[in-house]
């Protein structure tokens, strides 16, 4: 395959990553027991954080969201870089190797702190960004305005 469908691929991945992180993680139900009674204790037990009350509830809801819209965006721009493969790809490769780097970081995070779902689809990730970008090398670079005005 070549590089922009690897990217492509990444970004479908990305994207499904983004709603099960929503659907699951963010909205997903507690069970009864020792998880009800965690997540009703963070709802309970408000404090002020810069003139505002919040609870422990409400920082673990937003920062999935936060994760969500990044994981979203994330999403996007592959789809978009894929695009930019075949006349951008040297340029991109330096931009692709380092969501692939992170994407490694990200599946090492998940594996201490989650479970075995999200470490196997970020490695999946960046498994089709290491792919895509040994291809972005051998990929033209487009002439700039500048250089094609001048010829």
């Amino acid at each position: 395959m070549r590089p922009a469908a690897w990217l492509r691929v990444a970004a479908v991945l990305t994207l499904i990553h983004a709603v099960l992180h929503t659907v699951g993680g963010v909205y997903g139900a507690q069970d009864p027991g020792p998880q009800t009674v965690a997540a009703t204790a963070m709802k309970a037990n408000t404090f002020v954080v810069f003139g505002n009350v919040r609870s422990f509830w409400t920082f673990y809801r937003g920062m999935g969201l936060v994760v969500t819209v990044l994981l979203t965006l994330e999403a996007v721009v592959f789809w978009l870089l894929g695009g930019l493969a075949k006349t951008e790809g040297v340029r991109l490769r330096p931009v692709v190797l380092v969501f692939a780097v992170g994407y490694v970081a990200l599946a090492v995070v998940s594996w201490g702190h989650f479970f075995l779902g999200p470490v196997i689809t970020e490695l999946l990730i960046a498994a089709c960004l290491g792919v895509a970008a040994p291809g972005l090398a051998g990929q033209r670079v487009s002439k700039s305005a500048a250089e094609l005005l001048t010829r």
